[in-house]
């Protein structure tokens, strides 16, 4: 049953506190035999002030102005009252003097919304993904301040001409010390994160729907580099005279075996390897990025280059299994190392992990749901985004399947005769 609330609003002059001869007025909220004060930050004189009508008194302009803005104070409190009745809510003086000082849960702003996703998600989220959140928050302080010329804006004012503006600001913006303007993919990206704090504010029920209702995110198909077999022996086999490059080799190498992502590679101690089910070697670790649970069997040429850096003078003092490197500095001498050893593509440490899933794995005749596990994907639709890539193993299946359709007409031939 929905409790009936006692309800009133007056108005009063605080004549004690009187300055020259004006006094500043207020509103006072009762419900339920409680009281609040607000101050309406504005002053009358004190021989204009009818207390006992609580009103300005006469018919002087200044006395028709100050009334009908207590007038339009009342209907505004009055206002904020029926709308939380219509809601259910339970209502308090406090609450109503809230809402209309815009301090309620439906008067939150864009930049509050992004202080408490950061807060919320700060020992949940990897840095990695932090960081990137704060670049997006970054774009929409600066489209804020260069496009709407303010620096927030309340989350009701968030509408699906926000996100398409938002958009169009993010394909025109050049970043400092960046080689081009920002991709299709990348301000989908960006557009994303603001999409999943903006839903976060639906469901706290700081707005009461969801401006992303209509907007669908458009991503270009990109082809996801890696090294082939010839590409992979070329690299593995070169002799490098510089011993940064390498260790820089035998790291990508090794995440050529694995599948394991830099982050996860550089924090690799004694204690991530594991006697597996098979008796062999296992790195059992978890993705920094995820947080999923991560466990690959360590196959010869991973498990060499692991030997190889055991007693090595800068795993001794990291006290990791591998080189620790910066990531920046890894992907600056892997252009070098691609140099040296005769590839041709733009090589990244992160093409490594998409080797793995491709030429290592996939193509050799792993079941792509064991990749999927390998490579610690949440969604086995990760992993399928490798397996169109592979046009050999397209290839090698049609082949086998070829040969059984032969067969077996070659069998129905016979049974025929």
């Amino acid at each position: 049953m929905r409790a009936t609330n006692t309800f009133s609003i007056l108005f009063w002059a605080d004549q004690k506190n009187s300055k020259n001869n004006e006094a500043l007025l207020y509103a006072r909220i009762n419900v339920n035999q409680k009281r609040v004060n607000i101050s309406l930050k504005k002053k009358i004189p004190i021989d204009l002030w009818n207390p006992k009508l609580k009103k300005a008194k006469g018919n002087s302009a200044e006395a028709r102005q100050i009334n009908q803005y207590l007038s339009q104070v009342n209907s505004q409190i009055f206002q904020v009252y029926q709308d939380l009745k219509f809601k259910d809510k339970l209502i308090t003086a406090q609450l109503i003097k809230a809402n209309f000082l815009g301090e309620g849960e439906h008067n939150k702003s864009l930049i509050e919304l992004i202080a408490y996703h950061s807060n919320k998600t700060k020992n949940t989220f990897a840095i990695g993904t932090i960081r990137n959140y704060g670049i997006t928050e970054n774009y929409i302080s600066k489209f804020l301040e260069q496009k709407r010329k303010t620096t927030d804006i309340y989350l009701n004012q968030l509408d699906y001409k926000f996100i398409c503006d938002f958009e169009n600001f993010l394909h025109g913006f050049w970043p400092k010390g960046h080689p081009k303007a920002l991709g299709q993919n990348t301000v989908m990206k960006h557009i994303q994160r603001l999409r999943k704090m903006v839903t976060l504010s639906y469901h706290l029920e700081w707005i009461d729907k969801d401006p992303f209702i209509r907007w669908k995110p458009v991503f270009e198909k990109t082809n996801r580099e890696f090294l082939s077999d010839s590409e992979l022996s070329n690299l593995e086999t070169y002799e490098f005279i510089s011993e940064r490059l390498d260790r820089v080799r035998d790291l990508f190498v090794f995440s050529c075996y694995t599948g394991i992502a830099y982050i996860d590679i550089m924090q690799l101690t004694e204690n991530n390897i594991h006697l597996g089910i098979d008796g062999n070697n296992w790195i059992i670790t978890k993705r920094q990025k995820t947080n999923v649970m991560v466990k690959v069997p360590l196959l010869e040429k991973a498990k060499y280059i692991l030997d190889k850096y055991k007693s090595h003078p800068i795993t001794e003092v990291t006290g990791t299994l591998l080189p620790v490197i910066t990531n920046e500095k890894l992907n600056i001498y892997l252009k070098e190392v691609a140099n040296f050893s005769g590839i041709k593509k733009n090589l990244t440490f992160h093409m490594a992990r998409h080797t793995f899933a491709t030429t290592v794995t996939l193509t050799n005749g792993v079941p792509i749901e064991t990749v999927s596990k390998l490579l610690g994907h949440t969604k086995i639709a990760t992993t399928q985004i490798y397996a169109r890539v592979i046009e050999r193993k397209v290839s090698d299946d049609m082949n086998a399947l070829r040969d059984i359709l032969n067969k077996k007409k070659a069998d129905d031939n016979k049974k025929a005769q």
